[in-house]
């Protein structure tokens, strides 16, 4: 290929090399200075051209590589921390579908003392009972709760 007919090609070709970048993810301005160093490099390497018609192929080859060198060389940019709220408490829906497993008295003693907040010494005053009467029932409806949700998963 001569130099006059690779200035036709590259007449024909730039856009749609910009195009081929742009494809690919890349944005407009780096599309087009990736496809003008492709361009220049394949004017210096014409002598590597085997087929006159796959100048353009070959040269959008040579600006994906320019722009794979250039991603290898930038430095990744580290992401900003956006503070966002949860919307959903997904925790407490999990909760409240292990705590349907239970039987209602244990279901009701684990919302009391967990999500309510009331000491084992306060649930065992309202109700009449020892603390360490209370602490047991605790235990006992953990210990439900868990086989319940093994036996679910399972």
């Amino acid at each position: 290929m001569n130099s006059e007919a690779y200035g036709k090609s590259y007449e024909r070709g730039f856009r749609l090399t910009v195009r081929f970048l742009m494809s690919r993810g890349v944005c407009g301005d780096s599309a087009e200075e990736a496809a003008q160093v492709a361009w220049t490099k394949g004017w210096e390497r014409l002598g590597q051209l085997r087929e006159d018609r796959m100048v353009v192929t070959w040269v959008n080859s040579i600006a994906w590589n320019v722009i794979r060198s250039l991603a290898r060389k930038r430095p990744l940019e580290e992401l900003p921390e956006v503070a966002v709220p949860p919307t959903v408490n997904l925790a407490a829906i999990d909760v409240d579908r292990a705590l349907k497993c239970c039987k209602t008295a244990e279901s009701l003693l684990l919302r009391q003392h967990y999500f309510e907040g009331h000491r084992v010494k306060d649930i065992a005053r309202q109700e009449g009972r020892t603390a360490t009467a209370v602490r047991i029932r605790l235990l006992r409806a953990r210990r439900s709760a868990r086989a319940q949700l093994v036996g679910a998963a399972a």
